[in-house]
């Protein structure tokens, strides 16, 4: 657990810096560049397609394990604005106070049969 909480902490820094270099250089308008690039249908676009579709998979289980209570809706709106740096952030978070290892991460509190 400790590797990957490592890794999370690595992943937050290494997109942190990059966002932060990008918003210097191309100022913060991201939506207009992430959907022209879907609207031109080339790579670029599939890159972008595949990604949204990521980030919905991901707003989804953070809804889910949630239980979809409104908590868990809002942290899934989150997810799927905030991308990779909420997600290595909730992850960090649950994983330190996981007391039932991976399962309790992925599955939350549940009872399991």
């Amino acid at each position: 657990m400790r590797l990957f909480q490592g890794f999370l902490i690595v992943m937050m820094g290494v997109i942190g810096a990059y966002t932060g270099v990008v918003i210097a250089s191309h100022g913060a308008n991201l939506l207009p560049v992430f959907f022209g690039d879907m609207a031109r249908m080339a790579w670029p676009g599939q890159f972008n397609l595949d990604f949204m579709c990521m980030l919905g998979l991901s707003a989804v289980w953070v809804a889910w394990r949630h239980r979809f209570t409104p908590a868990g809706l809002g942290l899934a709106l989150l997810a799927f604005f905030g991308g990779s740096m909420f997600l290595s952030v909730y992850l960090l978070i649950i994983s330190l106070s996981a007391r039932g290892g991976i399962s309790e991460v992925l599955i939350g509190r549940r009872a399991t049969p």
